[in-house]
């Protein structure tokens, strides 16, 4: 089976040989005929020099320099598209992801599996971000319908056919966990160790972390909305029951309604909700129009293709 290796890069210049040379090094071991795309994010460092580099040195490298940052998985979506491979393996650029694991996730795909994601017992990197996975985690089980027991990791290998699927998604928002799990429910994994970053540091906010979590909550369900007139409809009955109350307080007793402390309170708490809620129904409407205005997911400046 030929192999289609997809890495979106951002600031990955000082990784990028190794990285090129494990990958080699893990495919000439197993007999594997491969292709490595390499996907410039707008990287404001020499990726894109690197990329050329290794393009020029080896046909079976792919560049693909995109005009602007546009995301991660807008980059992956932009590899995949590019992607010829029988097995479309995804994974970061800082080696915290071994290539030589990729064997044991392709041979889940071989094996009848449509996708087959890393999981890592222990992960080394910061523990906010950590957090933010899990919580990523417990979200993606609610609104794409994962399995529960199934880590979402960026390290995962996908089979061709089912890639080919999801690249057909035209929308300036993807999120490619999602878009797999629409179309595929026959999903495994294999335990793997995560590594230390082989150079630099994270440019993975925690901005970033709860963009992810909001496109999560948003492009893929309507449970926002559903808690937002959840949480409506609670808080009229508490208002209504409340005014009952205190009718009856005034008709049967001299005891006067609670002061300017109560008002206030039911004021912010309402005032809250109900900006809240309009934020969701906001998020929903300019992702509509976004799409409608045909915002694309990315556009490619330059191109690298040497393969036969």
């Amino acid at each position: 089976m030929k192999v289609s290796v997809v890495v979106p890069v951002y600031c990955g210049a000082n990784c990028l040989q190794e990285l090129a040379a494990r990958l080699r090094a893990a495919f000439e071991k197993s007999g594997r005929a491969y292709e490595l795309i390499l996907v410039n994010d707008g990287s404001p460092d020499r990726s894109w020099q690197e990329i050329g580099q290794l393009a020029a040195a080896d046909k079976a490298v792919v560049g693909i320099n995109l005009r602007k940052n546009a995301g991660q998985d807008n980059a992956i979506m932009a590899g995949l598209k590019e992607a010829s491979g029988e097995v479309i393996l995804i994974m970061d650029d800082d080696l915290q992801h071994d290539p030589d694991d990729a064997e044991a996730l392709i041979r889940q795909v071989e094996a009848g599996f449509d996708l087959c994601y890393a999981c890592f017992p222990k992960k080394k990197q910061a523990y906010w971000k950590n957090f933010g996975s899990w919580l990523n985690h417990r979200l993606a089980n609610i609104v794409i319908d994962k399995p529960k027991d199934i880590y979402l990791s960026p390290f995962k290998a996908i089979a061709g056919q089912v890639a080919r699927e999801i690249i057909d998604y035209a929308g300036p928002f993807p999120y490619v966990d999602g878009l797999l799990f629409r179309v595929c429910g026959n999903v495994t994994q294999v335990e793997v160790q995560h590594h230390l970053r082989f150079a630099g540091t994270s440019h993975y906010t925690l901005a970033r972390s709860m963009g992810v979590m909001l496109k999560v909550a948003t492009l893929f369900s309507l449970a926002p909305l559903r808690i937002a007139t959840m949480l409506g409809f609670t808080f009229a009955a508490v208002g209504f029951s409340l005014a009952l109350f205190f009718a009856a307080e005034r008709i049967f007793s001299d005891a006067e309604p609670a002061g300017w402390a109560s008002s206030i309170v039911a004021v912010l708490v309402l005032g809250g909700i109900q900006l809240t809620s309009l934020g969701i129904l906001g998020e929903y409407v300019g992702r509509v129009f976004l799409h409608l205005n045909k915002s694309p997911q990315y556009v490619v400046k330059e191109k690298i293709d040497n393969r036969l």
